[in-house]
């Protein structure tokens, strides 16, 4: 699959948004226990840190069936039998909107801050700072929702900000598909490709991996945020011009 390098066409200014978000996905990750950087919880390989990366993320993450039935679900079993019970109270509805700000892992955090970076910077020229911020927000939302609703008795935890960029990437497809994308294409090769190319493929792939059991990727979240990302896209092309004008586009 083509990994994006950065998006071909100019923007007419800095994307402030994009940094944000990206910063604020940076900065929680190194400050939760999921981080070797976070040594205040123990020692990465301890017993004890182990536990407090499974307390947080049962905390903030977004579990679906506490989504469908709008109650917080008691800590499985064998969770209170190594690591005791809990101790937190939490409100199922916001953990919709921490769970886009917590990756499991380095490489996790990584590839989704990267495939924001380059798409995102086009898509808030595009639409505007406070409509993309509030679109990413949305797009995230529908996904999480949208993963709950297909998984309503799941109890595992959903974390990171894939469902939101996954709707980035919807609506940056609907709002520029003739446009291109620089991309790494393994192993070494670096083109410049069709955004429906790249992006189309990538969709594609997300439906293909339905059916792989053994994956801990919530391709139903991926799903939803697409659609819901170019949803959104042709409701704004309806209403009105967006802001980076046709001149831009390339062929």
């Amino acid at each position: 699959m083509a990994m994006p390098l950065y998006d071909s066409q100019p923007t007419r200014r800095a994307p402030w948004v994009t940094y944000l978000i990206v910063a604020a996905n940076v900065v929680v990750f190194l400050f939760t226990p999921l981080a070797n950087f976070a040594v205040w919880y123990g020692d990465p390989r301890s017993e004890a840190r182990a536990c407090s990366a499974e307390r947080f993320v049962r905390e903030h993450g977004a579990i679906p069936k506490e989504l469908t039935t709008g109650r917080q679900q008691p800590v499985p079993a064998e969770t209170v039998r190594d690591c005791g019970p809990a101790t937190y109270q939490k409100t199922p509805w916001i953990s919709a909107f921490t769970s886009m700000f917590l990756h499991g892992g380095a490489l996790h955090l990584i590839g989704n801050i990267i495939v924001l970076f380059v798409v995102g910077a086009g898509l808030e020229d595009r639409l505007g700072r406070l409509r993309y911020l509030l679109a990413y927000l949305l797009f995230g939302i529908v996904a999480v929702y949208g993963y709950a609703y297909v998984s309503p008795e799941s109890q595992t935890p959903l974390v990171g900000a894939s469902g939101a960029i996954a709707g980035v990437l919807g609506a940056y497809l609907v709002l520029n598909p003739r446009g291109r994308i620089v991309s790494l294409v393994p192993p070494i090769l670096v083109a410049r490709l069709p955004v429906w190319v790249v992006l189309g493929t990538w969709f594609g792939l997300q439906w293909v991996s339905l059916d792989d059991k053994e994956s801990n990727v919530a391709y139903v979240a991926h799903i939803a945020g697409f659609i819901a990302g170019a949803v959104f896209a042709l409701a704004a092309r309806r209403a009105g011009p967006t802001r980076r004008p046709v001149a831009l586009y390339r062929g």
